[in-house]
């Protein structure tokens, strides 16, 4: 459902913005609102559900999330969207910890390799069937349905979970509010400084209550005798190493979809239907991929297949950057199918090797961990490469044009005059051939990280990760140490 929603929303951007009025600035907070929100929650909402209960606080957000969704069909306005999408990154933020840290709690070694190939393969599915069915519900009916298909899922995924799935929680502890209010504060503001950046500068009020916000988290968690996250878990090569991986996967990726998105639509003048089908290459071959991976994984090891895949990836962004006005469909679809090729092959990977160092009873929050970082990644990427294209687009159009058009291709083609169509069209795809040149140093850079830091070990998670959410010894501590979760992959 979070796969669907995002891609579906991301096909059905240019039409929606124009419905309801929306500017540039606000477009990228529709978007950009969501992430803030959920990645500032999800530290809170993994430890949640590993004190209450994994499966509970997954119902409360799918709830959440579906009641959300139904209230945007009535939006009218940029800033309602904006509201309604904070609420589903709340919703959000409950539901996405919860799904890896029930598959390690609830499934034993011998078949937790299955039930993460059929988590991938849902998610992929998700993502195979999303721009497609974004693209047909924009194209016959209107914008409000990509959020009201998420109805009939959550409804769904309610009596499903409340049928077929197990609760589990980790033994009981003392809480730590601090934490989560440090946490929360220190990534919306950090989220929220990394959205201001490209039109306000780096000095804003956001970056000291970030930077504050997240010492004060990190000098905490290491003192408090029941710390919300256990941070010793960096110290393990493959947690630190895979988390920021991830995450400069992300900071290349992150603005890929929205980027391509407008390059379909307003250059080479797809339909809304017609762009989402584009990216099925991306789709396709990412399945390939990831039953290709871990299999490979299982033979070689997490660490070569991971650096495999990113190259493959970084291949893909390299061919993006060779783009022009002229090139038409074939580069941009070559280029997706290593895409999903490569994030087939390197992300699973990367997620089986992390996920294997997380002991049981942090298995929620140790999960929240990692999807923090990668949305950390996410957000950074949209602000970063969005900046460079708006920027890099306003720089090379000609002076005197109207000011929609200079800092908006789809104020551009608006506008309906074919020599500034033409002009337009040079300069946004000039643009993106700079962005993606960035987002190919990102995941080269990723890949030169994952060699080097992580490790092929079958050795089981460090002792004192383990205990890292009790320091006194407690009988619980102890209870936890029974049984400690292998390599995911």
């Amino acid at each position: 459902m979070l796969v669907v929603d995002s891609m579906a929303l991301t096909v059905a951007v240019p039409v929606m913005t124009g419905e309801i009025g929306a500017s540039a600035q606000e477009t990228q907070w529709i978007l950009d609102s969501y992430i803030l929100v959920f990645a500032g929650l999800l530290l809170t909402s993994g430890s949640l559900g590993d004190r209450f209960g994994r499966r509970k606080v997954m119902l409360i957000g799918l709830l959440l999330f579906g009641a959300a969704s139904l209230a945007a069909t009535w939006c009218t306005n940029p800033g309602e969207v904006i509201a309604v999408r904070v609420a589903m990154g709340v919703g959000g933020a409950l539901i996405m910890p919860s799904t890896l840290s029930i598959l390690i709690t609830v499934f034993d070694e011998e078949e937790r390799g299955k039930a993460m190939a059929a988590w991938s393969s849902v998610s992929m599915l998700g993502l195979v069937g999303s721009p497609v069915l974004g693209g047909v519900l924009i194209d016959h009916f209107s914008w409000q349905s990509i959020f009201f298909i998420n109805v009939p899922i959550v409804a769904l995924a309610i009596v499903a979970g409340l049928t077929l799935m197990p609760e589990s929680r980790a033994p009981w502890q003392k809480a730590d509010p601090l934490g989560a209010v440090l946490s929360a504060a220190g990534m919306t503001a950090l989220v929220w400084w990394i959205i201001e950046l490209p039109q306000n500068g780096v000095w804003t009020v956001a970056l000291p209550v970030a930077v504050v916000s997240l010492a004060g988290f990190v000098i905490w968690e290491n003192v408090t005798k029941s710390p919300m996250v256990p941070l010793v878990l960096f110290k393990h090569r493959n947690f630190s190493g895979g988390s920021l991986s991830l995450a400069l996967v992300q900071i290349g990726n992150g603005g890929l979809l929205l980027v391509l998105t407008q390059y379909l639509q307003f250059v080479l003048g797809y339909s809304p239907v017609k762009a989402g089908l584009a990216f099925l290459p991306l789709a396709i071959t990412a399945l390939v991929g990831n039953g290709v991976g871990v299999k490979l994984a299982a033979k070689y090891g997490n660490r070569w297949v991971i650096l495999a895949g990113m190259l493959v990836m970084v291949a893909c962004f390299a061919l993006l950057a060779t783009v022009s006005a002229d090139s038409g469909f074939t580069v941009p679809a070559v280029a997706l199918g290593l895409l999903g090729l490569g994030a087939g092959l390197a992300m699973p990977a990367a997620v089986g090797a992390l996920m294997g160092t997380i002991p049981e009873d942090k298995a929620g929050v140790g999960s929240a961990l990692n999807d923090t970082i990668q949305q950390a990644g996410t957000a950074l990427g949209i602000a970063i490469l969005g900046s460079l294209l708006s920027s890099g687009f306003a720089d090379r159009m000609p002076e005197g044009v109207p000011d929609e058009a200079r800092h908006s291709i789809a104020g551009a083609v608006a506008g309906g005059d074919a020599g500034l169509v033409a002009v337009a069209r040079e300069a946004f795809t000039a643009s993106m051939s700079t962005t993606f040149t960035v987002s190919a140093i990102g995941v080269a850079a990723a890949a030169l990280l994952a060699t080097l830091v992580t490790r092929d070990d079958r050795r089981k998670p460090r002792e004192e990760a383990e205990g890292a959410g009790d320091a006194d010894g407690t009988a619980e501590a102890d209870s936890t140490r029974e049984k400690q979760p292998e390599p995911a992959v």
